[in-house]
C-alpha cells in the first residue's frame, strides 16, 4: 500500500522537475511541448464549455419540473428519506437554516427521518445545540433525533466519515424499530450547511424509480456554494463557482462520475457494505469505491442535475478566508488516497472486468495529476525555456514566437473564463439590499483572478496533498473541518 501511495506525488513532482530541467537542457523541445500543451488546453476548454452549458441548461430545466407530479403512478409514498447531518461546532442559526429548508420541501415530511450527528469532542455547547434543535423540530418530521459520536474510538480518525458511520448505525436501530424495509429507504448524507431546494427529494425519488439499477446507484446533486456568497471575497467566490462548474460538466458525463460532498444512496447498500470507512479523509468519494468493489463493479452514480446550496468559504478576515480555502482544497485533493486503495483492491478482485479497472485507475490518476500540475505548466512554467534556455535558444525563431503563440492561444482559451463569469452571475441567489448594479461589474472582473487562483488555490494545495500522501507517516492529513458561521 505504501508503494502505491507515492504514485500521485511522484508523478506530479517528476512532471514539474522535468519541465524545469528540460527547459535548461532541451529548451526547443520544451517550447514545442508548451505550445502543444496550450493547444490541448484550448481544445479541452472548448469541450468543457460545451458540457458546462449543457449541464446548466439541464439544471435550469430540472428546476422548473414538477417532480412530485411526475411521481404519480408509482409507489413513491413508500420511500422514506433518511437525512444525516454531520455537525461540528456549527452555530444554532446555521443548522436551523438547513432544517428549515427540509421543513419547506415539497416531499411529505412524514417520510423524513432526520439525524443531527454531533461530535462528542466538539464540546457540550455543540452537543446541546444538536439536542435542542431535535426538540424544536420534533413535530415537523416523522422522526428527528441527535446522535453523539464518541471521541477516540479504535480504528477511527476524527472526521465526517467516522461520525456518519456512527450516525448510520444509530439510524439503523430506529429503522429496525419502525420496521421499514431497507430497500424503501434513501439516505442523504449532507454537510450540515446543505440547504435543499423545494423539489430535491421529489427529483431524487423520480431518479431512483427510473435509473438503471436503483439499489446499485448513488445520486449526485449539483453543489452551489452560494448560501453566503455575498460575504465571500473574490478569490473564494471564484473557487466556489469553479467547484460547481466542474460538477455541472462531469454530470453530463456520468460514466466517470464519483460521489462528491453531499449526495444520496440506498440504505440497503449502505448497511450491506458496513457504512462509511472510518479512517479516511475523503469519505464522500471513498463510499463510492466501497460500493463499487463490494458489488464487483455493479455500481454507478446517477447525476441528478438538480442543485443544493452550501456555504462558500468565509472567515472573519480576508487572509483567514484564503487560508481556509487553501486547506479545503488540500483536503479535497487528498482524495488521491483513493488511488492506492482502488489499485490494491482491484488487484484482488477477479470479477471486475480488466477494462473497467484500467479505465478507473487512469481517470483517477489523470484527474489528480492534472489538478496538481496543469496550472503550473500553463501559467507559471511557460516562460522557462526563455529564462533557462540560454542565448543560443533565445536567438531562434521558435524562442521569438513562443510568447506570441502562447499568448494568442490563451487569449482564445479565455472564452472559458468569460463563460464562467456569465454563468456565475446567473447562479447568484437573491440579491441583498446593499447590492447595486455596479456590483455586477466587479463580479465579472473577479474572474480575471482565475490564473492566480488556479495556481495558488488549485494546483498548489493539490501538490501539497499529494506530497503528504507520498511522504506518509506524520505528514499524512487528518480530516480538517471547514469552519462555518453565521452573522
Amino acid at each position: 500500500m505504501r508503494q502505491l501511495e507515492i504514485i500521485p506525488g511522484v508523478l506530479a513532482w517528476l512532471t514539474l522537475i522535468l519541465v524545469i530541467v528540460f527547459s535548461w537542457q532541451l529548451p526547443a523541445i520544451v517550447a514545442v511541448f508548451i505550445i502543444l500543451f496550450d493547444i490541448y488546453w484550448l481544445l479541452r476548454t472548448i469541450y468543457l464549455i460545451i458540457h458546462l452549458r449543457d449541464g446548466y441548461r439541464r439544471m435550469k430545466q430540472n428546476l422548473k419540473t414538477d417532480w412530485i407530479g411526475k411521481l404519480e403512478g408509482t409507489n413513491w409514498r413508500d420511500i422514506y428519506h433518511l437525512i444525516i447531518l454531520p455537525m461540528y461546532q456549527e452555530p444554532h442559526a446555521l443548522v436551523k437554516e438547513t432544517l428549515e429548508s427540509l421543513k419547506n420541501n415539497k416531499y411529505p415530511k412524514d417520510r423524513f427521518l432526520v439525524v443531527i450527528a454531533a461530535e462528542e469532542k466538539a464540546g457540550a455547547a455543540s452537543n446541546e445545540i444538536a439536542d435542542r434543535l431535535a426538540g424544536e423540530y420534533k413535530d415537523e418530521f416523522y422522526k428527528i433525533f441527535a446522535t453523539h459520536h464518541p471521541a477516540g474510538l479504535t480504528g477511527e480518525i476524527p472526521g465526517k466519515g467516522s461520525n456518519s458511520a456512527w450516525a448510520g448505525n444509530e439510524a439503523k436501530k430506529v429503522v429496525d424499530q419502525l420496521k421499514i424495509p431497507y430497500e424503501n429507504v434513501l439516505v442523504s448524507v449532507f454537510d450540515v450547511d446543505t440547504q435543499v431546494f423545494p423539489d430535491y427529494f421529489g427529483c431524487l425519488a423520480w431518479n431512483f424509480f427510473n435509473c438503471e439499477n436503483p439499489q446499485r446507484s448513488s445520486f449526485q446533486p449539483i453543489p452551489l456554494f452560494t448560501n453566503n456568497i455575498y460575504q465571500a471575497p473574490a478569490p473564494a467566490r471564484v473557487v466556489a463557482y469553479s467547484a460547481t462548474f466542474w460538477q455541472l460538466i462531469v454530470q453530463t458525463r456520468p460514466d466517470r462520475l464519483v460521489t462528491f460532498s453531499s449526495h444520496s444512496m440506498p440504505f440497503k447498500a449502505l448497511v450491506e457494505i458496513g457504512f462509511w470507512q472510518k479512517n479516511v479523509v475523503s469519505e464522500d468519494s471513498r463510499i463510492f469505491w466501497q460500493c463499487y468493489l463490494h458489488y464487483n463493479g455493479d455500481w454507478r452514480v446517477t447525476p441528478l442535475l438538480y442543485p443544493i446550496s452550501m456555504d462558500a468559504n468565509v472567515a472573519p478576515s480576508f487572509w483567514k478566508t484564503m487560508v481556509n480555502t487553501y486547506k479545503q482544497q488540500r483536503r479535497w485533493a487528498y482524495g488521491a488516497e483513493n488511488i492506492p486503495f482502488i489499485m490494491r483492491e482491484f488487484s484482488k478482485n477477479r470479477l471486475i472486468p480488466l477494462r473497467k479497472k484500467f479505465f478507473w485507475v487512469f481517470q483517477q490518476i489523470e484527474g489528480m495529476h492534472s489538478w496538481a500540475t496543469n496550472a503550473f505548466i500553463i501559467f507559471a512554467l511557460g516562460w522557462l525555456p526563455l529564462l533557462l534556455g540560454g542565448q543560443a535558444f533565445n536567438y531562434t525563431v521558435l524562442a521569438y514566437n513562443l510568447p506570441n503563440v502562447t499568448r494568442l492561444i490563451m487569449a482564445v482559451a479565455s472564452i472559458g473564463i468569460a463563460t464562467s463569469a456569465v454563468l456565475a452571475l446567473a447562479l447568484l441567489p437573491k440579491k441583498p439590499d446593499w447590492f447595486r448594479p455596479f456590483h455586477y461589474v466587479w463580479y465579472l472582473v473577479q474572474w480575471l483572478l482565475t490564473p492566480l487562483v488556479m495556481v495558488l488555490l488549485g494546483s498548489l494545495p493539490a501538490l501539497e496533498a499529494h506530497t503528504r500522501l507520498m511522504l506518509g507517516g506524520k505528514f499524512k492529513l487528518g480530516f480538517w473541518v471547514t469552519p462555518k458561521s453565521r452573522t
